[in-house]
């Protein structure tokens, strides 16, 4: 969105949070199972002209079914971790034939979910570095969860 040169003269924070918006009332309508009529009612209500809701709702419409499949899949509650798992990677060379000499994690996320039970693990590939800043993270938000526990 933001290398569109049709957009160019607007400001990019301004675009990011006009997509947000967009997000969230496309996320809502299909969540509620909205109708034409009532998101028409409520983009009128946020003062959109006539020619943008009918633009709008003509797009929903073609993409509903895909949208209500797409938030069907991510269900009710959030993946669980149960279980990771890791091993180091030392990639040697490159397919080009030059030698690298890369070490990398390979983190394996094993997940479930409360609403279907057990779902495809999570892996990633990463850095020292990357991996690092996430178990950084990861102990910043079991202090937090620790202090708001106790209080």
């Amino acid at each position: 969105i933001l290398d569109d040169p049709d957009l160019k003269d607007i400001d990019p924070t301004v675009l990011k949070h006009c997509h947000a918006a967009a997000a969230t009332c496309i996320l809502e309508a299909g969540k509620q199972k909205a109708d034409i009529s009532a998101i028409s009612t409520c983009l009128e209500d946020c003062k959109l002209d006539r020619e943008r809701i009918e633009q709008f709702c003509t797009e929903y419409q073609k993409n509903k079914d895909a949208l209500e499949i797409l938030l069907g899949s991510i269900g009710r509650s959030p993946l669980h971790i149960t279980d990771v798992s890791w091993r180091l990677e030392y990639q040697i060379k490159s397919n080009q034939l030059h030698k690298t000499y890369q070490p990398s994690y390979l983190v394996t996320l094993n997940v479930e979910n409360s609403d279907s039970g057990s779902h495809p693990d999570v892996s990633f590939s990463c850095t020292m570095e990357q991996l690092q800043d996430l178990v950084g993270k990861l102990k910043d938000a079991a202090k937090s969860l620790e202090r708001a526990t106790q209080m």
